[in-house]
């Protein structure tokens, strides 16, 4: 289910000055610290950071504190498609358990870091 705006403007409270939200994907936690641990958390991309927010155990729609803040040109991933569990995609140390839905958005914001280069080459240049 695709997140709502109230979630974005959570979200927000947690960006530097003029850094703009590119992509929110709520994740659910397998494993927290080698422990296992079911804890919500959003996995915010902006024009600067992937910011990884830690929820609630019991809520995804309200971030509590930043848990990591890496680089924009960390690749999201890598991302595996279980066919019991569904997509698990790894961020920061932390594996989460993502809708299906938000895999175009993990792979958009890789492919928004590598640029042209993970495009194929245009077969009719100039026409």
């Amino acid at each position: 289910m695709p997140l709502s705006s109230k979630v974005r403007d959570r979200c927000r409270a947690y960006l530097g000055t003029d850094e703009r939200i590119q992509y929110v994907i709520p994740g659910m936690s397998l494993y927290v610290n080698r422990m296992r641990a079911r804890v919500g958390f959003l996995v915010m991309v902006t024009d600067r950071h992937v910011t990884l927010l830690a929820c609630s155990r019991w809520t995804l729609n309200r971030p509590k504190q930043i848990w990591e803040r890496l680089p924009r040109s960390t690749e999201l991933g890598p991302l595996e498609i279980h066919p019991s569990l569904g997509p698990i995609l790894s961020v920061g140390g932390i594996d989460l358990e993502i809708d299906e839905e938000y895999i175009a958005a993990v792979r958009a914001a890789n492919l928004e870091i590598t640029g042209d280069a993970a495009l194929p080459e245009d077969p009719y240049p100039g026409g």
